[in-house]
């Protein structure tokens, strides 16, 4: 890019609420370091693409609110001025123009030589590795080509900041899984910063360097991909993030007892009480000595690794995903230990 370090944001007190009294975003701080990438994740309806608005300058916050970047007030300057790159859900592009033409427009609009644009274009072409696309019509291309023209785009401007909105929820499965990849490498050696909205609890793990979990237009966590997934800080951080265990048990002696056995627990108190854990955090053992003990209720081969629901362990049939080769079967009797450290109680 330019070899300066990327641009912090902080958001203070922004809060959005449309004319027709709809509140879809309550007050809000948050500050994003220069250079990092930012996820906004939480489902359909939550905010987090007005609060992505509200950073680009095409919402303004409600009075009160201030958008700063570095430390320049910039809530009242439109997005021409901010100097933001947006990535679409639908890119965007200009289908009248080819692929060389739509990635060389903002650089016209910006007044940019000629001389300077093309040599630009020719960068971003090389570094998106769609030079062979250079004069190819928008409607000629693939939903990952049109991507990656997308991103070209944006990032030819050399922004301030960037700003993705959804940007693979249009593609398949296994292209989704490789530019997550490519925009993660892309933005990490770009030092750019960058805000990603999506409700894709995968994509947010693989590209953030911060995930700031939304709900109800409130940011209701934010931290480290693992922080999110490891120590949720309330029951919907929980239960959005991947798949999380419930189980009803007793504490007792600082153990926590279970109807398929107990976990030396090191807790102190007792009595009844909901913990949780991963299924990934449930390690299968032989069955003899087991700490717990349940029966394979379901099985889902999953290629990569093996789900298996297991009665009999808790209160509820428990999740369990293991990487293990073997095969299992409906019915078998199996053991399973987890770690205390595995086991998390929320307070809410």
């Amino acid at each position: 890019m330019n070899g300066k370090a990327g641009t912090a944001i902080r958001l203070a007190d922004c809060a959005k609420t449309f004319p027709n009294g709809t509140r879809a975003l309550e007050r809000t701080s948050l500050e994003m370091r220069g250079g990092e990438t930012v996820v906004f994740l939480g489902p359909s309806g939550c905010g987090k693409t007005t609060l992505l608005r509200v950073i680009a300058g095409l919402e303004s916050p409600d009075p009160g609110g201030r958008v700063y970047f570095d430390d320049e007030d910039v809530t009242n300057l439109p997005i021409e001025r901010r100097n933001v790159g947006m990535v679409f859900q639908s890119y965007a592009l200009f289908p009248n123009m080819n692929v060389a033409d739509n990635i060389a427009y903002g650089l016209k609009v910006h007044g940019v030589a000629p001389d300077k644009r093309a040599r630009r274009v020719d960068e971003m072409l090389e570094m998106m590795q769609i030079g062979e696309l250079r004069e190819r019509r928008i409607t000629e291309l693939s939903g990952g080509q049109r991507q990656r023209v997308a991103l070209a785009r944006a990032i030819a401007v050399q922004p301030r900041v960037l700003l993705l909105d959804e940007p693979l929820t249009a593609l398949d499965a296994l292209l989704r899984e490789r530019l997550r990849i490519e925009i993660d490498v892309l933005l990490h050696s770009l030092g750019i910063t960058a805000a990603y909205v999506t409700h894709d609890q995968g994509e947010a793990m693989a590209i953030g360097d911060r995930v700031a979990v939304i709900n109800k237009g409130a940011i209701v966590q934010t931290g480290t991909p693992r922080e999110i997934y490891y120590k949720p800080a309330s029951s919907f951080v929980a239960d959005f993030i991947g798949t999380m265990n419930r189980v009803d048990g007793t504490l007792r002696d600082g153990s926590l007892e279970l109807p398929g056995g107990r976990i030396f627990w090191g807790q102190e108190g007792s009595g009844a009480m909901q913990v949780l854990f991963r299924p990934n955090d449930a390690r299968i053992v032989p069955e003899a000595g087991a700490p717990l003990r349940g029966v394979v209720e379901q099985v889902f081969f999953l290629g990569d690794r093996t789900r298996l629901h297991v009665t009999g362990v808790a209160d509820r049939a428990v999740v369990v995903e293991t990487t293990e080769h073997g095969e299992f079967q409906v019915g078998q009797a199996i053991g399973l230990r987890i770690e205390p450290g595995a086991l998390l109680r929320l307070r809410d």
